[in-house]
């Protein structure tokens, strides 16, 4: 009888290959001043990589949290139940400090690596980022409260995972979470209803309200809006609190969501919960901005990260099947694809680490950095994560049929793609946060014009790319046109700032063919639209995964 079974022309797994071995995350990791954490992003990026860390991303994505509101005996309990693989990959991203390190660590280039780190780490799985990253971006928050940071700081960037429901200073390490949105309005958190009455006691309140979103619901503490008598306020509000008893948060649903589902996120309300007063009454935006900076410079580098292991997944693919006679990876059109593909990863890749260590310097003081990190981090975190769903759709098609089953892995990283748009202010609030900083800073489109000409001259199409924008943002026209034309110009600015990068930076092979595309209007929407004479070859082996 003939063997109808044999198995040919199919793709070996990829396991126990090296993620951080992308030479733009490493040449962006010298570059930026943190080339001493190198040896750790790289026995990170093995890890991750490797057969044991991937299964527990996919085994703690294919397994959701639980909710449990009540215990057998019907008392209101309020516990969410994970995998045990999720403590697993919380307890790997602490102990390497992607949580907080830099907070700690005075060393030149600290949020570059925390960056990198992020980037390789959220290829096992990018779910259990979101409170990793909620922690990291609450400590600039709390400063706003000197003698709440002085208690807390050192919980929340100690290197220990420490999991349960007990009162936070009691733990070896706190995880903190976000809680701002509402059901009436969403991005629009001056609309929030929920109420903040004082108790009497000195910076405390009593919560009551309805809270939307609230990812990550077993953190320790949650730093969350509402309004006080001096208008809308930030709160610290912890789980427990510190005679032991449970704070009145109630966890009302999980969000059953597209993706992101080794995560969990809540509804929850506060009937009377207790919270202290981070900041100045009426302040509570300004002081939440501050999180909602760093969590954005995660959204950005968490999409670059996804584009990175879309194209690893395709070159692999296309490098050992073959169709039509010969390798897929061979075939002209598909190098056209791939190329793409590794053109864009890298552009997203060189400009998130480039805006990390904007982060780093605006933090020693460097003026001009922060205005870069200000108009540059909106910009670029509009433009990356809007092309991370595209990118992922195209990587999928790349094994054809193979990619649409779930046991590629390519349906998961297609599901997690729209999430970092959409956190933290969807596409229009970025594109829109972009105006308002031209509007009320003006000399941050000077800083990022300095960075731009960086690179005047080395490039025509770049330099005639460049002219063009800066007519454009110099004579905008009256606020509805911009508004109607913010996502274009907001495009055209990330695309220059990324072309720039490349041009100072890249590989020349990858900068040509970014200028080419992008810049110089020879390219078509969909991927796989790059122009003639561009060096694919070179372009498509710097996205060739590496063994570990």
């Amino acid at each position: 009888m003939p063997n109808t079974h044999e198995v040919t022309n199919q793709v070996p797994p990829l396991t126990g290959h090296d993620v951080s071995a992308d030479p733009a995350l490493l040449e962006s990791l010298r570059r930026e001043g943190a080339g001493w954490a190198e040896a750790e992003v790289r026995e990170l990026g093995v890890l991750a990589g490797g057969e044991q860390a991937q299964e527990w991303g996919r085994l703690a994505e294919r397994n959701s949290p639980v909710l449990h509101t009540h215990d057998r005996y019907g008392h209101r309990v309020d516990e969410v139940e994970f995998h045990p693989y999720w403590h697993e990959l919380m307890t790997v991203a602490v102990r390497h400090g992607l949580h907080g390190a830099p907070w700690r660590d005075e060393r030149p280039g600290a949020h570059v690596a925390r960056a990198a780190k992020v980037f390789v780490w959220g290829q096992a799985d990018p779910g259990h980022l979101c409170p990793i990253s909620m922690t990291y971006a609450a400590v600039p928050a709390l400063r706003s409260q000197p003698d709440l940071a002085e208690v807390y700081e050192p919980l929340l960037t100690s290197p220990f995972y420490d999991f349960g429901l007990r009162e936070p200073t009691s733990k070896r390490g706190v995880i903190a979470g976000m809680s701002m949105t509402e059901k009436q309005g969403g991005s629009d958190v001056r609309a929030n209803t929920t109420r903040a009455v004082p108790t009497g006691e000195d910076g405390f309140y009593t919560l009551t309200g309805h809270k939307w979103f609230t990812s990550a619901p077993m953190s320790d503490v949650f730093l969350t809006l509402a309004q006080a008598p001096g208008g809308l306020s930030c709160f610290l509000v912890p789980r427990v609190l510190p005679d032991g008893t449970r704070n009145a948060i109630r966890l009302q649903r999980l969000k059953d969501k597209l993706g992101n589902r080794s995560n969990a996120s809540s509804e929850i309300e506060y009937e009377g919960a207790l919270g202290r007063l981070v900041g100045e009454e009426g302040r509570g935006v300004a002081t939440i901005i501050r999180m909602v900076n760093m969590t954005r410079l995660d959204c950005a580098v968490s999409s670059a990260s996804g584009m990175r292991q879309g194209l690893v997944q395709a070159v692999h693919h296309a490098t050992h099947r073959s169709a039509f006679g010969a390798r897929l990876a061979d075939q002209p059109l598909m190098t056209n694809v791939l190329a793409d593909l590794a053109v864009e990863a890298e552009a997203a890749t060189i400009a998130s680490l480039r805006l990390a260590g904007a982060v780093d310097r605006a933090a020693a003081g460097d003026t001009e950095e922060e205005l870069l990190r200000r108009i540059g981090l909106a910009v670029t975190k509009y433009w990356v994560c809007k092309r991370a769903p595209a990118h992922a759709a195209e990587a999928l098609e790349c094994l054809g049929g193979n990619g649409y089953v779930e046991d590629s892995g390519l349906p998961r990283l297609y599901r997690e793609s729209p999430l970092p748009s959409i956190w933290e202010g969807s596409g229009n609030v970025a594109a829109l946060d972009v105006l308002r900083a031209m509007g009320r800073q003006p000399q941050a489109v000077d800083a990022f014009f300095a960075e731009i000409d960086r690179a005047a001259g080395a490039d025509r199409r770049l330099d005639a790319a460049t002219a063009r924008l800066r007519k454009d943002l110099g004579d905008p026209g009256d606020a509805a046109a911009v508004q109607y034309r913010a996502r274009r110009l907001v495009e055209r600015m990330a695309l220059v700032l990324q072309g720039s990068l490349l041009v100072r930076h890249g590989h020349p092979a990858v900068a040509d063919a970014f200028c080419a595309s992008r810049l110089d209007s020879d390219w078509g929407i969909a991927f796989g639209t790059l122009p003639p004479g561009v060096d694919t070859s070179t372009i498509i082996a710097r996205g060739t995964p590496a063994a570990a």
